[in-house]
């Protein structure tokens, strides 16, 4: 509830830009322009190079006070960083307050984007898990079927070939994905 005043409490003071530059492409594109390197501009911001990587990358957002100082090393407001215009009778009410509620919802936004990518890694594990368990499943019900086959016709013969050789790599490779995969699955729930 709180988020969502603030929000509207904010947007009420913006004009959108019709395409509006995420914060991550205008520290990118800013960085660039004015000719600096991650690490020149990590020096400057006293954080290190991955740090700024990440900014870059939109994997995280800087907080309120090193935006500020993200603007000052960039000579931009912070109102350019974050892709909008904020109106002339808006800039003295509480621009900090503004630009930390505008941090916030930013931030919100980023933990649903990894949430999302955590269950989506999370699914396709088990998924892995599911088709690997099914395939040693048929496997184990063929019995090597194909052993049994006349290898004098050819057709049988490189059908019988294959199969062999899908389930002398698929028993001695599958165990390694399957437990990896059911480590990563249990990664994925410890990260909430």
């Amino acid at each position: 509830m709180l988020v969502a005043t603030a929000v509207l409490t904010f947007n009420s003071c913006i004009k959108t830009k019709e395409a509006q530059v995420m914060l991550n492409e205008n520290i990118r594109n800013l960085r660039k322009a004015k000719g600096i390197s991650q690490e020149e501009l990590a020096i400057k911001l006293n954080v290190v190079r991955q740090t700024v990587s990440k900014w870059e990358k939109g994997l995280s957002v800087p907080d309120s006070s090193m935006l500020v100082s993200l603007a000052e090393e960039l000579d931009t407001s912070v109102s350019i960083l974050l892709g909008e215009t904020i109106q002339e009778e808006c800039l003295n009410k509480g621009d900090l307050k503004n630009i930390s509620e505008k941090l916030e919802v930013i931030n919100l936004q980023f933990a649903k984007q990894s949430e999302r990518k955590i269950k989506t890694i999370r699914y396709s594990l088990i998924l892995v898990c599911v088709i690997i368990a099914v395939v040693f499943i048929a496997l184990a019900t063929m019995n090597s079927e194909y052993l049994t086959w006349d290898f004098n016709n050819p057709e049988l013969a490189i059908a019988g070939t294959l199969l062999h050789g899908f389930e002398f790599l698929f028993v001695r490779f599958a165990p390694f994905v399957f437990v990896s995969s059911v480590i990563g699955i249990v990664l994925t729930y410890r990260k909430r």
